[in-house]
């Protein structure tokens, strides 16, 4: 169970820890709900990436949790970012990431968000469909690539999935040579293309099946791409019996080594999120009511789909730990819910916990990635604050909010 938690997670004395602190003190002193980031186990996962790939740019997908902190602990390990709001910039340019690493992305930018990465001299604007070449002409933007839709459906939720045809992402292939001509024709630097098929992408074959397109594409037009941008959607793993899936330096080597392969000059670009945050944290509840209905005996927490709205969006699994009872053994199979007005409001449809009762103290693993940049005051429920716990101590990096009045 523990190998689902931050690297850093241990039981001292019957109690689960983290980055060297006691989840029970932790929210002794911050309360519940309560999102736990490890330092340590964030870098590892970066150090990870670019060990796999030492030549290739990587970039923090930002949409997993943005947050000035975070990306200024990986801007710390040569994480640069991929951002896709006027927002999501913010985040990058207030934790003092260099413009000249940030991807630009967006189905749908707005003419203020093109301005802003032009102003910043962004490194690389992704443009997602035919129009964006004349728009990024006028907002000042010089470098471009282009995302394609390489028509390849990964092994993951139709909902996560962004690389089939159909999709709201990208340019068809067949609609991609007009868009690169026109866009080298109208002063753009065309600089490469970029594709990425979903998250919790298990392994590698999908994105060797796009690469394979791409390198027809290209070849077709005579034209070798200086960059090659794979994305990221690496996955992680949530509950004891998920497969095992590839290290980030795994993947990173087997990729980044099919890019080569292709197209021998070509710069690689990763962008990850999931995978570098994902499994560095965990949410901490209060157990309220625990009841029986039928079969199932409920568990209630002081959250649910309002801190965590993936398990009802697209019934996402995990886990969980009784925290000050970490040592229990396993005594009762339960449901675990959220305390909002929604039968769907459903956090673990079933796991195996020590027999919990009110006042005990839950632990869910991997929330890494996609709770709280997710989050919502559904109920009038304050989002959870969040802390980063490490060798430099115990930091406050999003405050709780206050209760709506």
């Amino acid at each position: 169970m523990l190998e689902l938690f931050p690297d850093t997670a241990e039981i001292r004395d019957g109690v689960l820890w983290v980055g060297g602190v006691s989840t029970v003190d932790l929210v002794g002193e911050h309360g519940t709900p309560l999102v736990v980031y490890c330092e340590e186990t964030i870098r590892a996962a970066a150090r990870s990436w670019r060990s796999g790939a030492p030549d290739a740019t990587i970039v923090y997908g930002t949409k997993a949790f943005p947050n000035a902190a975070i990306m200024r602990l990986l801007w710390e390990e040569g994480v640069g970012a991929d951002v896709s709001t006027l927002g999501e910039m913010q985040y990058a340019k207030a934790a003092g990431i260099p413009p000249a690493t940030w991807i630009v992305h967006g189905n749908n930018k707005s003419d203020e968000e093109l301005r802003f990465a032009a102003e910043h001299d962004a490194w690389l604007v992704v443009m997602d469909e035919p129009g964006e070449v004349e728009r990024c002409v006028e907002a000042g933007v010089k470098r471009v690539l282009l995302r394609i839709t390489p028509g390849v459906e990964a092994d993951t939720h139709e909902k996560i999935m962004t690389g089939h045809l159909g999709s709201k992402f990208g340019v068809p292939l067949e609609d991609a040579a007009e868009v690169v001509e026109r866009a080298r024709a109208a002063g753009l630097e065309m600089a490469g293309l970029h594709v990425h098929l979903g998250s919790q992408l298990a392994d590698d074959s999908a994105v060797h099946a796009a690469l394979d397109g791409l390198a027809a594409f290209t070849s077709s037009l005579s034209w070798a791409p200086a960059v090659i941008d794979a994305g990221g959607g690496l996955a992680i793993r949530y509950a004891p019996d998920d497969p095992a899936v590839p290290t980030p330096e795994e993947y990173a080597r087997a990729v980044a080594t099919g890019v080569a392969a292709r197209w021998p000059d070509a710069q690689v670009i990763f962008e990850p999120g999931r995978s570098l945050v994902g499994r560095a944290a965990l949410t901490l509840y209060t157990v309220g009511v625990v009841k029986r209905s039928g079969p199932t005996t409920w568990v209630a927490v002081d959250g649910g789909m309002s801190d965590n709205p993936r398990p009802a969006l697209y019934g996402a699994r995990y886990s969980a730990l009784v925290a000050n009872r970490a040592g229990d053994a396993p005594t009762a199979t339960v449901a675990v819910c959220g305390k909002h007005c929604e039968s769907g409001d459903v956090l673990i449809e079933r796991v195996e916990l020590a027999r919990p009762e009110r006042g005990d103290l839950l632990a869910v693993p991997a929330t890494g990635a996609y709770a709280l940049s997710m989050a919502s005051n559904y109920n009038a429920l304050p989002r959870p604050a969040a802390l980063l716990v490490g060798d430099t101590g115990t930091r406050v990096i999003r405050q709780r909010e206050p209760n709506i009045g």
